[in-house]
């Protein structure tokens, strides 16, 4: 078993031991650090391109394509509002509470998704960061947009739960905008301190893989461990319910059942 692996088999048997008060202060926990991350990044993403212009773009513009900018920024200003809607969509309290403002947020948020897709086609293919950073972003792309027509479909039928494992898939891949700067800077920390030999297009290559590989692997561990697993349970003990039911029913009194009727 990998080092990653066993860490996240750990969590879960740790959360499991828990009482119901204590999983609750975990989750708050690690709900705030997703939200807290994602405003910040979104904002700071959205307002260096709203407002910074050229002069504060980071990342290097293809010289033979004149709208390679303008691609990164209708990229960044929708994404960045997916990016800042998403956590929100999961808060169980605004879902019951505030039915509408889940769906026009939901719209939104997708709308916000597909706008980002398509300028981030266009921004990968004239990408001058290499062919394995445009293939990552191609395949990062495509997820997104699969995720998030499975939400969209499901929900239209009324598939309610099938909505949410969809819409965990579809924003662990818009949080991938977190993910890469956290990886891009962890990286180049080491190549400062451990490993001078990296370059900074070694660095970026991997970070651009991970940033959305390790958080469809998080995302999947969290549908089985808290969706899938709980309604088994639930299955599995309405199942036993009926069937002790049933029995009762057809067992004749005089062996010691209980009568139903």
């Amino acid at each position: 078993m990998s080092v990653t692996a066993t860490y996240y088999s750990y969590v879960g048997e740790t959360l499991t031991s828990m009482t119901k008060s204590t999983r609750r202060r975990w989750w708050w926990a690690l709900w705030g650090l997703l939200a807290t991350s994602a405003v910040g990044i979104a904002v700071y993403s959205a307002q260096t391109y709203l407002v910074g212009g050229v002069e504060r773009n980071q990342i290097p513009l293809n010289d033979l394509f004149a709208s390679h900018y303008v691609t990164i920024a209708v990229h960044a200003v929708p994404s960045s509002l997916a990016l800042l809607i998403g956590p929100f969509q999961f808060l169980t309290r605004i879902r019951v509470r505030y039915p509408k403002a889940h769906r026009v947020s939901g719209q939104i948020y997708m709308v916000s998704v597909v706008l980002g897709s398509i300028a981030a086609l266009f921004a990968a293919t004239y990408s001058v960061s290499g062919f394995s950073v445009q293939v990552a972003f191609y395949i990062l792309t495509a997820a997104w947009l699969y995720t998030l027509y499975q939400a969209y479909t499901t929900i239209r039928r009324g598939e309610v739960q099938l909505h949410r494992i969809w819409m965990i898939r579809n924003y662990a891949l818009t949080f991938a905008a977190v993910s890469l700067r956290i990886y891009l800077m962890t990286g180049l920390a080491l190549q400062e301190g451990f490993f001078p030999s990296l370059s900074f297009a070694d660095i970026y290559h991997a970070s651009a893989w991970a940033s959305f590989l390790v958080n469809v692997l998080v995302a999947e561990y969290f549908i089985v461990q808290r969706t899938l697993k709980p309604l088994a349970r639930r299955q599995q003990a309405q199942g036993h319910t009926s069937r002790a039911a049933s029995g009762a029913a057809v067992r004749p009194a005089g062996q010691g059942a209980l009568t139903v009727w």
